[in-house]
């Protein structure tokens, strides 16, 4: 049984902090499930949310889209069972209609919504979700280590299934997603490339401690050029950067919901037949693809945990960069 009340860090007006408030439990409606929530990651999107960078949020709204729990209550047509583990991941809700689902590019639909930005999130106790955009997730993963895959891992994925053929493959901003990524991409014989901030050593040694095969900074000269790029730092001045590191014919990916802009760059930088393309949201195929591959490989996030109450001091310590991989809150 849940208790009258719920506790939940709910955001009123993008450039506050959270506030810490009592709700009821909410009710699930049909198709939905009711979960007691055991971990909620902590993403960069929550702090462009926050920073009112994403247009449109519904408010408030309490953030979160990295939510592993236990279903508690189930609303009409639901299938899983109580006591059921399962994750909720960003993409919440799509038409299941237009175009762009009905040609596998559910992550593109013009009517969807997002978690903890259009419907309400896990950083609370509890929380609601349509069934059918849940995962269950590998046993061999704990709580904690399983919510950064929701985001933090699929979106990675996603991103790096457009650079898997790379030999060399780059990596800007080594967060949450790199970490993760870094491990998909040398457990399949990749070279990581990786970059951090300038005198970022203590990102640096993590990234070779994880398998890079080089480490430093955008400025700094690579010994060899790249087949691919990913850039999951949401710093616009990175892509002419990337686009000088990778060799012709390759390929650099924008792995952020949002990013600052782009700079004026001269065209011999894309000429060559070098491509830039952007990365959104995910599909559930991406999602069931890549929990399998997570507990087969047995791909292991750093993480730091921290009470739901410190949700504040989180995204701090997220937008300080003095995170080594992923802040998650524990209700």
């Amino acid at each position: 049984m849940t208790s009258a009340s719920s506790l939940c860090m709910r955001l009123h007006r993008p450039g506050e902090t959270l506030a810490m408030e009592r709700r009821p439990v909410p009710a699930p409606g049909p198709g939905q499930v009711l979960l007691k929530v055991s971990a909620c990651g902590v993403c960069r999107t929550d702090l462009h949310l926050i920073d009112g960078e994403l247009p449109e949020p519904r408010l408030p709204i309490v953030p979160g889209h990295e939510i592993v729990g236990t279903v508690i209550g189930c609303g009409e047509g639901t299938h899983y069972g109580l006591g059921t583990r399962l994750g909720v991941p960003w993409l919440g809700h799509t038409c299941g209609t237009c175009d762009f689902c009905a040609s596998g590019q559910e992550n593109l639909c013009d009517q969807a919504q997002f978690t903890g930005y259009q419907l309400d999130g896990g950083y609370a106790e509890h929380v609601v979700a349509d069934a059918r955009y849940c995962f269950q997730l590998p046993e061999t993963i704990d709580d904690a280590h399983a919510a950064p895959l929701l985001c933090a891992g699929l979106i990675g994925y996603r991103s790096w299934r457009m650079a898997e053929s790379a030999k060399r493959l780059g990596i800007y901003g080594f967060g949450a997603a790199a970490h993760l990524v870094a491990q998909v991409a040398t457990h399949k014989g990749q070279e990581v490339y990786a970059f951090t901030r300038a005198g970022d050593v203590t990102a640096q040694r993590f990234a070779k401690q994880l398998g890079a095969s080089w480490a430093g900074s955008s400025d700094d000269r690579l010994p060899v050029p790249l087949d691919a790029a990913i850039i999951f730092a949401p710093i616009g001045p990175l892509v002419p950067h990337a686009l000088k590191a990778v060799r012709k014919g390759g390929s650099v990916i924008c792995g952020g919901i949002h990013m600052s802009d782009i700079p004026s760059l001269p065209y011999s930088l894309l000429w060559g037949e070098r491509v830039i393309r952007s990365v959104a949201n995910l599909t559930r195929r991406d999602g069931m693809e890549f929990l399998a591959l997570a507990g087969e490989i047995g791909i292991r996030p750093s993480i730091e945990t921290i009470p739901l109450a410190g949700a504040n001091e989180a995204l701090e310590k997220l937008r300080a960069g003095a995170l080594s991989g992923a802040a998650v809150l524990i209700p």
